[in-house]
């Protein structure tokens, strides 16, 4: 939660190039919401990620509401997938889950 302050967070038992990416940060009512448009994507949409020197690309494939206990978006997988996690306006047993495969 000190992370996302100020940043996006990195779940740190993922991985930070190869494999499920996965991040979360706020959507609204803080001082960064890094994610505040992150409902409006949609599948076949564009993410960018960008980490030290390295861009990658992924194509959203998957946007669904999970509760807040669903940790298993965060496994590993074989291919190159980002995970974007936040929460849910209203809703603090949910959160709004973002994946997409890279291009």
């Amino acid at each position: 939660m000190k992370t996302m302050e100020d940043y996006v967070g990195h779940f740190e038992e993922t991985p930070e190039i190869i494999g499920n990416v996965c991040l979360a940060a706020h959507n609204r009512g803080y001082k960064n919401n890094y994610f505040a448009r992150i409902k409006e994507l949609e599948e076949g949409d564009e993410i960018i990620y960008k980490y030290k020197n390295i861009e990658k690309i992924y194509k959203v494939t998957k946007h669904e509401i999970i509760k807040n206990t669903d940790w298993t978006n965060l496994e590993k997988t074989e291919e190159n997938r980002i995970t974007l996690i936040t929460c849910v306006e209203n809703e603090p047993q949910y959160r709004r889950c973002i994946q997409g495969i890279e291009k």
